[in-house]
């Protein structure tokens, strides 16, 4: 997501810097943008020189003291509240006094996030969805603190981008993944059940539903752990509300490592 982020800021002619804790995941997110970027090109999507462009606005650190002259910083790490807590309060050290600081979380509080900031009126919600750099969508997300002019400024980087963003209050799985999660979970449900198979509630999905993707396919491309850590996340903070709680299928094949494409195995098998 994070990759996606910094992409979706250079097609918008900005400059992105991309941080990552070490060089592997860093090398690993830039080839996973050069991928992308080439399938572009060859698509016809980009000229060569429009992609060389792009990649020459995003530069990547390992160290995080980098991001000080930054005017926004969009977090995008692991949905675990408390390493999301410690990466903000480090941040609101480094980063200027009027630097908005977004968290892509897609499930965890922005309030909480924010508790262990000293100017937490300047954090805010910023979901993008994925892939960041063709979807659309960004919720702006309002914490219990979070200033007008912190909302004003992430919506107007949001639209820069080329986004449509909408506003959402601070609750479990704010719009989309609240109103998903029925999507994912009866989808489960009708799989644990043996009533039929994944490929045939996909089929479903698309041709009946017209959605683009089943729920299947769908949470293969997020990432099955990914998805398990959000809806494990909205059944916790609705204090245990059963249309969110999580299934054992995921649980297991989270256990698996068969976490969809990333793992090249997930619902369905992807070949390199």
């Amino acid at each position: 997501m994070g990759t996606g982020i910094a992409y979706a800021a250079a097609l918008a002619s900005m400059d992105a810097l991309l941080y990552d804790v070490t060089a592997e995941a860093l090398e690993r997110g830039f080839g996973k943008l050069r991928a992308d970027i080439r399938q572009s090109v060859e698509k016809g999507k980009l000229s060569p020189e429009r992609s060389e462009e792009i990649l020459s606005r995003i530069r990547t650190t390992g160290a995080l003291a980098d991001l000080a002259p930054c005017g926004a910083v969009i977090e995008a790490i692991v949905e675990d509240l408390a390493v999301k807590q410690e990466l903000f309060r480090t941040l609101s050290g480094i980063c200027a006094s009027d630097a908005i600081l977004a968290t892509n979380t897609s499930s965890l509080s922005v309030t909480a996030i924010a508790s262990g900031v000293s100017s937490p009126e300047r954090v805010v919600g910023m979901h993008f969805f994925n892939p960041a750099h063709i979807m659309k969508l960004v919720e702006i997300v309002e914490g219990h603190q979070t200033s007008p002019d912190a909302l004003a400024a992430a919506r107007g980087l949001a639209e820069a981008m080329g986004k449509k963003p909408v506003m959402a209050k601070d609750t479990p799985g704010f719009i989309v993944n609240r109103v998903a999660r029925p999507f994912y979970g009866e989808a489960l449900r009708l799989l644990g059940e043996g009533v039929t198979t994944a490929e045939e509630i996909d089929r479903i999905a698309r041709l009946e539903g017209n959605f683009k993707m089943g729920p299947f396919e769908l949470m293969d491309l997020i990432g099955i752990d990914i998805n398990f850590a959000v809806t494990k996340s909205m059944y916790e903070q609705t204090f245990g509300e059963p249309r969110y709680r999580p299934h054992i299928i995921q649980q297991q094949m989270v256990h698996a490592g068969l976490l969809g494409r990333k793992t090249k195995r997930g619902f369905y098998s992807y070949p390199p």
